[in-house]
């Protein structure tokens, strides 16, 4: 059965990290994913005041609605999307009840979307650790008995470098990570910084998107609109019509950063394969083959601690219980040069259903006799 989850992301548009485009098609793509909710975590502090060594990402930019509401038409799907709060959050047990309705919407939906579910949800949190923080605050009791597990997609593997979703709010991230909830931690930064892989921490790089041009073309216009900071604001028909040839070669010919590949890869329960050919695959862990190798991208033990900065340390802890979890690949290399591959593959095969165009089904006569019902 496809996998319970309501997803946290700060997606923007015009985007502040593209990849946040890019990975949503994942859960939207895959039939292995049940898309429950799309949490927009919006943030507004100034980019430019950001301490030295963390990429400032300046605007203007608004919460990402239209990239979900995109992906809801391609795929023919309801997928709720709804804002959290946009300033921090100013103690561990801050519920927010102050900040603009608007802003309240996110955590809400959160904890509407476990009292309607028959079954433990999985969380997963691409941004800020706010809204979880904020939902967990609210109905502790209600996210103690629907959430499966959080997926927290934030930390550094040392505290020798400030990663920049626990900076984003350093406090909603020490409330989730102490709250007792079953965690897995996919730590974004190794001590370096947020782009240089190490064992435990969840970066690759896609040397180019030229691959791209081989997508569903609805899919592919849906990555070039995000991707490309397209500022047309028709927004279905942009996913009708190739953009200029320019703007798709700017978008092909950069390197791509991933870090989220590895959180979805575990909640799909799928596996990433080398074949006995030789090639890789992203497949469902019960479709590897006896000749297929797996390549670790696995959830181990671990004891934690979180740090006044927001970030946590942690231990391996092969005698530890489940609640604790933390990422580990044996050889990002070789992860990496596996995913290079596999990823492009799976996106490649990917198919919005039925889709005919943004101007499919308007009235093409519209006179009374050809439609009797009342006009609203």
């Amino acid at each position: 059965m496809p996998t319970p989850v309501v997803v946290v992301t700060d997606l923007y548009l015009p985007p502040e990290d593209p990849g946040d485009n890019f990975d949503l098609l994942f859960p939207f793509g895959s039939g292995r994913i049940d898309l429950r909710a799309v949490i927009l975590d919006v943030s507004i502090e100034k980019r430019e005041s950001v301490r030295e060594g963390v990429i400032g990402y300046p605007g203007p930019r608004d919460p990402g609605l239209i990239p979900v509401a995109q992906l809801n038409a391609l795929f023919g799907t309801r997928v709720l999307a709804a804002v959290s709060p946009f300033a921090r959050m100013r103690r561990p047990d801050d519920e927010m009840r102050d900040v603009p309705a608007f802003q309240q919407e996110g955590p809400e939906l959160i904890l509407d979307t476990l009292r309607r579910a028959a079954e433990p949800v999985h969380l997963m949190s691409f941004g800020s650790a706010r809204p979880i923080a904020v939902a967990f605050n609210r109905d502790p009791d209600l996210m103690r008995e629907k959430v499966a597990r959080v997926h927290f997609s934030a930390g550094s593997t040392t505290l020798d470098y400030l990663e920049w979703n626990v900076y984003l709010d350093p406090l909603a991230a020490r409330r989730l990570v102490d709250s007792g909830l079953p965690i897995a931690l996919y730590p974004c930064a190794s001590a370096v910084d947020c782009y240089t892989p190490d064992v435990h921490n969840t970066v690759w790089w896609l040397e180019d998107l030229a691959w791209i041009e081989g997508m569903h073309p609805v899919l592919r216009r849906y990555l070039l609109y995000g991707l490309g900071g397209e500022p047309r604001i028709d927004f279905l028909r942009a996913l009708d019509e190739d953009p200029p040839a320019d703007a798709a070669a700017r978008v092909y010919g950069r390197r791509h950063a991933v870090w989220e590949t590895a959180a979805w890869m575990i909640a799909s329960s799928s596996s990433l394969v080398r074949r006995s050919d030789g090639t890789h695959r992203i497949v469902g862990s019960e479709e590897v083959r006896p000749g297929d190798r797996v390549i670790p991208n696995e959830l181990i033990p671990a004891r934690v601690r979180t740090h006044p900065s927001g970030l946590y340390t942690f231990e391996p802890d092969d005698a530890g219980d489940d609640d604790v979890l933390v990422f580990r690949r044996e050889d990002p290399a070789e992860y990496e040069a596996a995913l290079q591959e596999a990823l492009p593959a799976l996106y490649r095969g990917f198919s919005p259903p039925g889709w005919q165009g943004s101007t499919t089904g308007t009235l093409r006569d519209a006179t009374p006799a050809a439609y009797a019902g009342p006009l609203l």
